[in-house]
């Protein structure tokens, strides 16, 4: 049997947390260039987020070192309010590599338990097709499932919450840079982050 992956990182949940966004897992730790979340360079992640919040892919980029400010996306999200986990606590992989194809979900995370740490959120953002259908694992059953740049209304945990499925950002995902940054611009505009 293939080795059972543990979530290497912990949750990042901003106490004023207004926006969870949940990938599906991190990518083999060989491709990590911060230990954080999005830590490939070659995922469009933080140039999406220096896109919708500063017109600049390359804010949150260390161009020369070709790796990431960590420090001032921790600081950003912080106070931003925006906080990070992923759908899959546990994974096997069944390629070795990063593709969403091949993550078998062993044990899903708790969702519950990291709204619980943020009683401000009425937001959930997930990012890519895995990460979406591995939370729809822990919604209720009548529980809709949101289509790509759009979201839905569903309650869980006790609290009303808007789920929004976005493009993902990964370089695989076959749609331009700026055209995954008006999607998640929307969505940041739209809970009032922007």
């Amino acid at each position: 049997m293939s080795e059972i992956e543990t979530h290497p990182l912990k949750p990042f949940l901003p106490e004023n947390g207004k926006l969870l966004m949940l990938g599906s897992f991190p990518p083999p730790k060989a491709r990590w260039k911060m230990d954080f979340y999005y830590p490939n360079y070659q995922n469009d992640m933080w140039k999406i987020f220096g896109l919708c919040f500063f017109q600049d892919k390359n804010y949150f980029l260390n161009l020369d070192a070709k790796t990431f400010k960590e420090q001032y996306i921790r600081d950003f999200l912080n106070e931003k309010g925006i906080g990070i986990f992923d759908t899959a606590y546990q994974v096997i992989r069944l390629k070795g590599n990063a593709s969403d194809k091949f993550l078998q979900i062993y044990q899903p995370t708790d969702i519950a338990m990291l709204l619980k740490q943020m009683p401000a959120c009425r937001s959930i953002m997930t990012t890519g097709d895995k990460a979406t259908d591995t939370l729809m694992l822990s919604m209720p059953a009548a529980a809709e499932k949101p289509q790509i740049g759009y979201s839905v209304k569903n309650t869980f945990a006790g609290r009303e919450l808007t789920l929004y499925r976005m493009p993902s950002s990964s370089r695989a995902y076959p749609l331009a840079l700026e055209k995954k940054a008006e999607a998640y611009h929307s969505l940041f505009s739209e809970i009032g982050l922007l």
